[in-house]
């Protein structure tokens, strides 16, 4: 079988509230350890209230496993598909116990994040390992390796530059060719993002280097050469600590004040559409764009993408025939080149951790 030596897929996510009973206990989980107060967590909560309590992000994990157990089928391949998600149901630690019940010898892990940073990585890794642990003493706990970082894999930037074109089909005539590509990623402390990545700074260099190519794709496929640029969403945390900027409030005020007439929203730096597409983007920076006369469209993630769906079998079947010992190609677009299979020791420190690297 050329998925040989695994014998089952894990899909590890954050996870997501899917009653308004769930949303206060599902914060908890994100924060635990932190000391935030639960007046806070009510307060943030009220994003998932707007949308009847429920976060989209397990309805999206549920279509994105039906689309891989198709696209797998479709080429053959008997590869069971697992779902754990770190903060709510179902668990990681649940998954891999049950797996482990199932027989499950030795699988391959993916995660719902793209890049490289403790937080889109490192901590994915971490919370496998505490599950992994805690499988019962009767049980054999199954070998789970880790996908590479994908962020430049054909599969996920073919998915990106389809939905910036179709959101640059919808805008009016007088203003497609005018508009700005504003690619938005998740905002992380400065010194996580510093600390990404092996020799550090991967987090924001992989973003740039995917933006760069899929604005260059998109320019080859409508003829016309637009202005790209970087912005970051859904900060939080102290406000004395440094985040990356600008947010992309922030600079949609800018970009109106410079008289930009359009621009396209472009989650590169999310999987799927969830809270922070759908609140701090589709709520928030839309009608900042509207109040601003600005005319926007957020154009789609990847989601369950055919060319999405088709890399991650591909991802499967590079690693699988790595492990076996076998020199086989490892696609990517961009400047960077594929990621490292297994990461470093000293890969992707945590916040704290970051000073340790100086």
């Amino acid at each position: 079988m050329p998925t040989v030596p695994y014998d089952a897929l894990l899909l590890l996510s954050f996870g997501g509230p899917e009653r308004p009973e769930d949303v206060v206990p599902f914060l908890e989980n994100v924060t635990r350890g932190r000391g935030i107060p639960r007046e806070r967590l009510e307060e943030v909560g009220r994003h998932y209230y707007l949308f009847g309590g429920r976060s989209p992000i397990n309805d999206q994990n549920r279509a994105l496993i039906a689309a891989i157990e198709k696209d797998l089928a479709e080429h053959g391949l008997d590869l069971p598909v697992y779902w754990g998600n770190r903060n709510w149901e179902p668990y990681v630690a649940d998954t891999v116990e049950q797996m482990a019940r199932d027989g499950v010898r030795r699988a391959l892990c993916l995660a719902t994040s793209a890049y490289s940073s403790w937080s889109s990585c490192r901590q994915y890794r971490d919370n496998l390992a505490d599950a992994l642990a805690a499988v019962p003493a009767d049980l054999v706990a199954p070998q789970v390796d880790k996908v590479r970082a994908f962020y430049n894999h054909p599969g996920f930037v073919a998915a990106n530059v389809d939905g910036v074109l179709a959101a640059l089909a919808d805008l009016p005539d007088e203003v497609r060719d005018a508009a700005r590509l504003v690619f938005v990623t998740h905002s992380i402390p400065v010194s996580m993002s510093e600390a990404s990545g092996p020799d550090g700074g991967a987090y924001v260099s992989q973003h740039l280097d995917v933006a760069a190519v899929v604005a260059d794709q998109v320019a080859a496929a409508t003829g016309a050469t637009r202005t790209h640029e970087f912005v970051y969403c859904s900060r939080s945390g102290s406000p004395h600590v440094p985040w990356l900027e600008p947010d992309v409030n922030d600079r949609l005020e800018e970009l109106a004040a410079e008289g930009v007439p359009a621009v396209v929203l472009v989650p590169v730096g999310f999987v799927s559409d969830h809270m922070e597409v759908v609140y701090d983007l589709d709520t928030e920076a839309l009608a900042t764009a509207e109040r601003l006369g600005i005319e926007a469209r957020r154009a789609a993630s990847a989601g369950t993408h055919p060319a999405f769906v088709a890399a991650i079998r591909e991802l499967v079947l590079e690693r699988a025939a790595r492990e076996r010992g076998e020199d086989v190609p490892r696609p990517a677009v961009g400047a960077r080149g594929p990621s490292h299979d297994c990461c470093p020791a000293g890969c992707c420190l945590g916040e704290r951790a970051s000073a340790a690297r100086s």
